[in-house]
């Protein structure tokens, strides 16, 4: 079954669908929760993706962000991360070549925590993680240099610091310094990604004055609850820019863990992998299988897996879960014709002839073969914040071999909670 790019429009629904229902949630719990607007410029320098690419200037960003500052007592996870920001920015980016490289229009859900407070009043860390549209691609004929983006729809990153710098009663002025990145998760290649460093300044301009005195204490008490959790996902991604149409990669797996304090989630479990393109190469005996691993074609389902075990860890902010695993591959034999393909090179010679060098099996291929990681977003049917015993998700991630993207997946899971235990924790 192929889906074509209908998943990359799937994941910003996702994204669309959980802005709307963070906001709403926040509106309809809080009378202490205060509403925030930051418009924000931005400039900053794109980095080069790749050999001969494109020269930019200055790169220019907008941004507009709507959010919340969470000073909301009835919700667990709000007091224990020191009411932090959420909310959702909405961003246009010029890289600084619009023929070449292109526009950026960029949907992102945030969260933004006091950072040092102790040691330094005003610093804050905001990570945001969502999609973008990109107006110029990567042509094999127009825009040959440009291999960084290859589609429409893009995850996108975003880790920034800043320090308010002038306050006032509703405004404060701040300036920001940070990164951005741009990728399509493996879905077409090439992707080398768009990177960028940027500085900004920006104005946070409250609804209204919060006052200190409507903000509780956290409660120190330790409470914790085991859980089991069960995933099945459908992604896609290619194989090399000779096998360039996205196929299907199909996954399931089970973990367990703790959920302390009803908001930071814990736990490793077991996952299993089947890449229909692994499948199709070995099947239709290509020439890596035909030359040097014959013996693939005895079982093509066994060899196109993969399983191995994870550790995972999310945050539980009601509805939304952001989730970042990190996990070590048992069994994941193909990957050595998958590196040898992409690591590899051609050239031509004098006599017009082309060359084909494959990647070597060093290392560095030993590390990207062992060890995955998995990033993204989860809407749970019913929100964490009342510790439900039952929980469904569909969740949107991008999965990795170490930091290069393996595929990009849409998820279904299912959560079961066993009973709260407490721990009365003294605190002077």
């Amino acid at each position: 079954m192929y889906f074509k790019n209908y998943i990359s429009y799937i994941i910003v629904l996702i994204f669309v669908f959980f802005h709307q229902n963070c906001l709403a949630q926040t509106t309809s719990y809080s009378k202490n929760s205060s509403l925030f607007f930051i418009p924000e410029v931005l400039v900053g320098k794109t980095l080069e993706a790749n050999t001969d690419f494109p020269k930019t200037k200055l790169q220019k960003n907008l941004f507009f962000s709507i959010g919340w500052q969470n000073f909301n007592n009835h919700k667990e996870w709000s007091k224990r991360l020191n009411y932090p920001k959420t909310g959702i920015s909405f961003g246009y980016s010029d890289f600084g070549n619009t023929t070449q490289v292109g526009l950026a229009y960029s949907i992102l859900p945030f969260i933004e925590f006091s950072f040092l407070k102790k040691c330094k009043d005003g610093l804050n860390l905001q990570i945001g993680f969502g999609s973008s549209y990109m107006d110029t691609q990567y042509d094999e004929t127009s825009n040959e240099f440009n291999r960084a983006i290859t589609t429409k729809i893009n995850w996108s990153f975003r880790s920034f610091f800043y320090y308010d710098a002038i306050k006032s009663n509703i405004t404060n002025w701040r300036f920001g310094i940070g990164f951005l990145h741009h990728s399509n998760g493996h879905t077409k290649l090439p992707n080398q990604g768009l990177n960028s460093v940027a500085a900004s300044i920006s104005a946070k301009i409250d609804s209204k004055t919060q006052t200190a005195s409507t903000i509780e204490k956290p409660d120190y008490n330790t409470k914790s609850q085991s859980y089991v959790a069960f995933r099945f996902g459908l992604g896609q991604n290619v194989l090399s820019t000779k096998f360039n149409s996205k196929k299907e990669v199909y996954s399931v797996s089970a973990s367990t863990g703790k959920i302390i304090n009803n908001t930071f989630k814990f736990g490793g479990g077991i996952y299993y992998r089947v890449y229909e393109h692994y499948y199709d190469y070995i099947n239709n005996n290509e020439t890596l299988i035909a030359e040097q691993f014959p013996h693939f074609t005895k079982n093509p389902f066994g060899y196109a897996s993969a399983f191995g075990l994870f550790a995972s860890s999310e945050l539980l902010i009601d509805h939304i879960g952001f989730e970042l695993d990190l996990g070590l591959n048992i069994y994941k034999p193909f990957y050595k014709i998958d590196w040898k393909l992409n690591q590899g090179y051609s050239f031509e010679t004098s006599n017009n002839e082309t060359i084909e060098v494959l990647g070597e099996l060093d290392w560095y291929y030993e590390i990207k073969r062992t060890i995955s990681a998995r990033m993204g977003l989860k809407y749970y049917l019913w929100s964490t914040n009342n510790a439900p015993k039952h929980n469904i998700y569909v969740g949107a991630h991008l999965n990795a071999n170490l930091g290069q993207a393996d595929f990009t997946e849409l998820n279904l899971g299912y959560v079961y909670r066993f009973n709260l235990k407490e721990k009365n924790n003294c605190h002077d």
